[in-house]
């Protein structure tokens, strides 16, 4: 079977930058996007692959079948890396198949030895001002014909990573705060009833869907962690129901089961719909604001909890106390802190905590209505909360855990008057082995010292406006 043909030079359209990682980084960032500008399209592998992606072998297919030129950066700790000597191997066959002598184009970046096959080549000098050297090289690729689009676009990705390494990493662990709060027991059994005799279906599934300890409707019947006596005397009003199978937990989420007949993802769905009431029902135990978001009601501290401006002070043995503001006044607003809470059983069984930030208007030194206009909120948010580092956010996590448990080690979720789920009330905590060079303490006073926090330039109020 024969290959297939190499594309002619008309095809290609990609200008190809041969670089090393990370010494021409800074460079190919720079670069890139100024390429780009003036119409060209670029490859880089900094960021031009996907997830996934063989990265080598998209490379390669790259400039074997894309690339119109590639420029190649040009310094010793460069030309002496193997993928690079591997891509001017095949730039070298590209230049006979292509009869494009200058399909290679160095970059001098700083003083390099000749490498074999290029010694000779002219390179565009980099070595002082970048600017300089771009305009020599623009010059070339317009006296090449190097195809380019009237249509600009440029990558976006160039400037993002070009931040990312911005940050310095260091050498050093560095204990991570999550959003996960670990189940640490579960009852044993989940049971199946059935009502005896006939009955209005419709008041029955109401009735499990609306108490406030957990039931969930299937078939006939409906879960439960209840007793039997328990739940005639919660829904002794609709009927006598009757126990019909009580299943352990362990199979019932690994297997399903068989009486009632249910497949395993059924009921792995069926109880953290549970768990999810449950761990609403709690919020409303504690008097917290609750408010629908997209898909999930998220439940928020109101004046019941805390008055405004108080911070909570936050730390477990060890660690340096810290004090976090769970409400307070912003741009003629009030906005209140909360969280929505996912439960999940993989990799194992958890809830995931999401912070959500409420706008209400201010009535003086109190909430006011919440702002219904969802439009609003999410302009508030971007204004108000712009300034808040992850610091921050984590700091109202663990002050919102720690004002709804006054300190205990853990939350109880009731699913039935003898039956919980018990959750780590503090999040889990991850170690990483390095660390970046951004501030990792605040002082209590700073806590709420930028002023992007709560007032925003006037050219961000006028752009959201």
């Amino acid at each position: 079977m024969s290959s297939a043909p190499t594309p002619s030079r008309t095809d290609r359209n990609i200008i190809f930058i041969s670089k090393g990682t990370p010494e021409d980084d800074d460079f190919v960032t720079w670069l890139a996007p100024r390429l780009e500008a003036n119409g060209y399209s670029v490859f880089a592998d900094i960021f031009s692959l996907e997830t996934g992606d063989r990265w080598r072998r998209e490379i390669t297919q790259t400039l074997q079948t894309e690339a119109v030129k590639m420029l190649l950066c040009c310094r010793d700790a460069t030309l002496t890396k193997q993928g690079v000597q591997e891509e001017i191997g095949i730039a070298e066959d590209l230049v006979k198949e292509l009869h494009d002598p200058r399909f290679i184009m160095p970059l001098r970046l700083e003083p390099f030895k000749k490498v074999f096959g290029i010694g000779e080549l002219q390179y565009t000098n980099f070595e002082g001002r970048w600017a300089d050297g771009l305009v020599e090289l623009l010059d070339d690729l317009n006296s090449q014909n190097v195809p380019r689009s009237d249509v600009v676009t440029i990558n976006r990705n160039w400037e993002n990573y070009r931040r990312r390494r911005a940050i310095q990493i260091e050498e050093a662990p560095e204990t991570l705060t999550s959003n996960w709060l670990r189940i640490t027991e579960l009852p044993d059994s989940i049971s199946y009833f059935q009502p005896k005799g006939a009955i209005n279906q419709p008041a029955m599934c109401a009735a499990c869907r609306s108490h406030r300890l957990p039931a969930e409707p299937y078939l006939r019947g409906f879960f439960s962690f209840s007793t039997v006596d328990e739940i005639n005397l919660m829904y002794g009003d609709i009927g006598k129901f009757e126990l019909v199978s009580t299943i352990p937990l362990d199979d019932f989420l690994d297997h399903g089961a068989d009486a009632p007949s249910i497949r395993r993802r059924e009921a792995s769905n069926l109880f953290t719909s549970m768990l999810r009431r449950a761990w609403e029902q709690w919020c409303i135990d504690k008097g917290l604001l609750r408010y629908q978001w997209s898909s999930v009601p998220g439940f928020h501290v109101t004046d019941k909890q805390i008055d405004l401006g108080k911070k909570v002070a936050w730390g477990t043995q060890g660690e340096k106390k810290t004090y976090s503001a769970l409400r307070n006044t912003a741009q003629k607003k009030i906005w209140q802190y909360g969280v929505s809470a996912n439960p999940s059983l993989w990799p194992f069984p958890h809830f995931k905590l999401k912070a959500r930030v409420l706008f209400a208007n201010a009535e003086g030194e109190n909430a006011g209505e919440v702002i219904a206009d969802k439009k609003v909120q999410h302009r508030s948010r971007r204004i108000i909360c712009k300034g808040w580092r992850n610091k921050q956010w984590h700091g109202r996590e663990r002050a919102f855990l720690e004002l709804l448990t006054n300190e205990a080690p853990y939350i109880d979720l009731m699913l039935a008057d003898t039956a919980r789920v018990r959750l780590d009330a503090l999040p889990m905590f991850l170690t990483s082995p390095v660390t970046t060079t951004l501030p990792n303490t605040m002082l209590d006073e700073e806590e709420e010292a930028d002023e992007q926090t709560f007032t925003a330039s006037p050219a961000v109020e006028q752009e959201t406006e």
